[in-house]
């Protein structure tokens, strides 16, 4: 997301703002019990975010690009070949998002892999977002598994947290090398890309 904020004339940087700002006010909603689409939440912090800075463009133009550049982003590089990797070891997999199940089917389908993932699930028509235990309950139900059987694949610790604390079996993925978090949960495995979990997971 970087380049996009550039390209709208605003400092790469406050991508990550806007990020960990759409993380927090989504988080204080569903601890409030409120549970708000993530793209109305994303397109207000948006706003507050570009707010004062020197654009080359409308805030409000500013705003719809960077929006739309969201819904247009690529998979990481090892994406097809770890979902591929697991489908062909055995593994059933469905993706939980505290996003829009069609934004993340669209970047499933841009990437080629559509296929490999059966269920696209959404936290939007759960009770509460991740990493409330409700948002789990929610997937386990329509997945028809028990907790037990189920792995958590994540980037984020807070998930991993709340998956764990939900009976989740779960595995880390640190793309950036960063330590975790030590007033969080442990995950049952790390690994560094997608590619690994077929045999981390003994699939």
């Amino acid at each position: 997301m970087p380049q996009h904020f550039e390209e709208v004339g605003a400092p790469p940087q406050q991508a990550a703002l806007w990020f960990a700002s759409v993380l927090r006010d989504g988080f204080a909603l569903t601890a409030g019990g409120r549970n708000a689409p993530f793209g109305e939440i994303a397109e207000d912090a948006l706003r507050t975010v570009l707010a004062g800075q020197r654009l080359n463009r409308d805030i409000g133009d500013a705003v719809d690009h960077v929006m739309t550049s969201l819904k247009e982003l690529p998979v990481h590089p090892d994406v097809v070949e770890g979902l591929r990797g697991l489908t062909g070891r055995g593994f059933e997999l469905a993706a939980l998002t505290n996003g829009a199940a069609g934004n993340a089917e669209a970047l499933l389908e841009r990437a080629g892999v559509r296929g490999d993932v059966g269920r696209v699930l959404s936290v939007e028509d759960a009770p509460r977002w991740k990493p409330a235990p409700e948002s789990y309950a929610y997937a386990l139900r329509e997945l028809r598994r028990e907790a037990g059987d189920v792995v958590l694949v994540a980037v984020h610790p807070w998930d991993i947290d709340g998956a764990a604390r939900a009976g989740l079996r779960t595995v880390w993925l640190d793309r950036t090398g960063a330590p975790y978090p030590a007033v969080m949960t442990r995950p049952d495995h790390e690994a560094s890309t997608l590619v690994e979990l077929p045999d981390l997971l003994g699939g």
